[in-house]
């Protein structure tokens, strides 16, 4: 009788144990999901910065103004209704308009010659690498919660507390034409 009350003391601390972390593993992707707004919001802001010192030198701006406004509105929309594969694409669709700005600053000399763009400039290509470090965090943590749950006795505690613990969690990634795009890519002399 005692054996069978040990084992089952010891198969409930077990079972609890892996409950425990797989809600740390998920509260860590939600974490992350949350950095990414920060970078994301403060990209959106340091991008605003740069239109107001760019506007007095090129009307490129205002359809770049115009895209960026519509894609962080689609990206706020997704968010809000917890679309989130039309909020990645959206917010890929702006750092692939951010990626541009460097041709454009190279194309007005006067502009370019601005400490203030230069500035922004930084921040902006600063907020883009924090951004892909923020991306890879959250992919990463949603490996290790996804390789976690499937593991053989976490996954009958993922089944047992299905609504607690089975998430599935959507990676950041590139669309499948800026892979192509990279894998097509060569050198031209």
């Amino acid at each position: 009788m005692w054996i069978i009350l040990i084992v089952l003391v010891v198969l409930i601390a077990y079972v609890v144990m892996i409950y425990n972390r797989l809600i740390s593993m998920i509260e860590e992707v939600k974490n992350n999901q949350k950095q990414i707004d920060i970078q994301l919001d403060r990209r959106y802001k340091v991008f605003e910065s740069l239109v107001n010192v760019v506007r007095k030198y090129m009307d490129y701006e205002q359809s770049t103004l115009k895209q960026v406004t519509a894609l962080r509105t689609q990206a706020e929309n997704a968010k809000q209704s917890g679309d989130e594969k039309t909020r990645m694409e959206a917010e890929n669709k702006i750092s692939g308009i951010l990626s541009g700005l460097n041709l454009v600053f190279e194309n007005y000399p006067d502009l370019k010659a601005n400490q203030n763009a230069m500035q922004l400039q930084e921040e902006i290509v600063d907020t883009e690498n924090k951004l892909a470090f923020s991306k890879q965090a959250m992919n990463d943590s949603i490996e290790r919660y996804n390789a976690t749950k499937k593991s053989f006795f976490q996954s009958m505690v993922t089944s047992l507390f299905s609504s607690k613990l089975n998430f599935d969690f959507p990676y950041w990634q590139l669309d499948q034409n800026t892979v192509k795009e990279k894998e097509d890519y060569t050198v031209k002399l």
